[in-house]
């Protein structure tokens, strides 16, 4: 991952996925702005994915950004990995500790 994440790299993760989730997971990442995505953006991006599934719990839309939510923790985790394997046991704590508290 030298040199930060980058669309191809995201676009090897997402590979198999459904084109809606991919979709739906972009645009999260998008939402957050930063041209080098790191492990913190991404979850950043799923943080997003959560809570609008939380928002719109009636409507099946909900269920894709659950979804979305799911696969930015994933990839997180993956970038994670890939920057700092040490970190990975810090990081998924953090970002556990943190989303507990925010909801």
């Amino acid at each position: 991952m030298a040199g930060g994440l980058t669309a191809e790299w995201l676009a090897a993760r997402f590979a198999g996925a459904p084109t809606e989730l991919v979709q739906r997971a972009s645009e999260f990442v998008g939402e957050i702005g930063t041209p080098s995505a790191t492990p913190e953006a991404l979850s950043q991006a799923a943080r997003r994915a959560l809570a609008a599934a939380l928002a719109r719990t009636a409507d099946r839309g909900a269920a894709l950004d659950l979804l979305a939510a799911d696969a930015l923790v994933t990839v997180a985790l993956a970038a994670q990995v890939e920057a700092d394997p040490a970190g990975l046991e810090r990081f998924a704590r953090e970002l556990r500790d943190r989303d507990a508290t925010a909801l």
